[in-house]
């Protein structure tokens, strides 16, 4: 008796440990990880593209810098953007996307500049997310979700869908999406979340606000998650000011409760957007990307912290530390700690020449 209540005693810390930490993996011990997978997506083909690094500073485009997964294949627009990645609590990794072409017409697959009037949706006026499951890395299942059609009293006239990502909420046991909607065509955008079905392929419960900038005239977009070492969870997002950059907020709770902080912590002169951020394995040391959109060629640049509070510049790649072979603008990334071993598959799955 003794022995199988001390099991039962071990199994149900086992799970309390496993739900309470989001990047623990259930399939591959966490000691494993030894290498990061970069997910992001080009202009010229709006389709999905991976990097891989061993470092977390130095990367290499998987396939050439070709589509590992065509946009045309996925998604409702025959297009995807802003691709986020996620290694989830039993090493299942989910990437969620923008479904939107923003060159439709120009590519054959519709008539007009977007799916519906500018004039009365706004600029890119899309209604769906891309959500895609897969156990290794390679078989991807896919769904294009329509917010509009699942929540229609509420977002029936949904004027954008953009930049899905996903974490796992411990509180409520499930994987949660927080995304962008301008709720209105006329109206500012907002970041929202909502919970997703086990099998990765739709939105279970409406869109709540997740958080709400103080000055309402100012659009927030492209927030990102990630967990804190004291427990608390860390935000950072887009805020639309002049010029455009990243800002941060604190909360003890991952879908509410998070605190303002005025400060911009990107170092770049002109605007910026899509941050996310990233542990460097075994170290506490965090790396914070962002889509710098508002230089030619487009790049992505780096800050460096080890406590949140203080942010140190890297530069952008093919500055200093951040190398980026084989690719040239990227947009919107998102990076996922993997395996060695993952790292090799995809490696021969989809080799570089470079």
């Amino acid at each position: 008796m003794m022995k199988h209540t001390l099991f039962f005693l071990c199994l149900a810390a086992t799970i309390s440990v496993q739900a309470q930490n989001p990047n623990h993996s259930m399939t591959s011990d966490s000691k494993s990880l030894s290498a990061y997978l970069m997910v992001y997506h080009k202009d010229a083909d709006h389709s999905l593209h991976m990097a891989l690094s061993r470092d977390g500073y130095s990367w290499t485009a998987l396939n050439d810098d070709a589509p590992v997964v065509r946009g045309d294949t996925i998604a409702q627009q025959r297009g995807i953007r802003d691709p986020h990645i996620y290694r989830g609590p039993d090493g299942t990794y989910y990437i969620s996307a923008t479904d939107l072409h923003l060159f439709g017409r120009r590519a054959g697959y519709r008539d007009t500049e977007w799916e519906r009037d500018g004039q009365e949706y706004g600029w890119g006026n899309n209604r769906a997310l891309v959500l895609m499951k897969s156990h290794d890395l390679i078989h991807w299942t896919h769904t294009s979700f329509r917010i509009d059609e699942a929540f229609p009293e509420h977002f029936g006239e949904i004027g954008c869908a953009w930049a899905p990502e996903t974490i796992y909420n411990p509180e409520e046991g499930k994987l949660m999406v927080y995304f962008t909607i301008r709720p209105t065509g006329k109206g500012k955008t907002q970041l929202f979340y909502a919970y997703a079905n086990d099998e990765f392929t739709r939105l279970t419960t409406e869109p709540k606000l997740l958080f709400e900038y103080p000055d309402k005239n100012i659009q927030i977009l492209d927030a990102d998650i990630i967990p804190m070492p004291d427990g608390r969870y860390c935000m950072t997002y887009c805020a639309q000011e002049n010029p455009g950059g990243i800002k941060m907020a604190i909360s003890d709770h991952i879908n509410r409760g998070y605190v303002y902080q005025p400060q911009q912590i990107d170092s770049e002169n002109g605007a910026c957007e899509a941050p996310t951020m990233y542990k460097l394995i075994g170290e506490d040391c965090w790396l914070l990307m962002y889509d710098i959109f508002s230089i030619r060629p487009h790049n992505f640049g780096f800050m460096q912290t080890t406590d949140f509070q203080t942010f140190t510049p890297l530069g952008r790649f093919g500055e200093g530390r951040m190398q980026m072979n084989g690719c040239v603008s990227p947009k919107h990334g998102a990076v996922t700690p993997i395996t060695e071993e993952e790292a090799q598959r995809l490696e021969k799955q989809w080799p570089s020449h470079n």
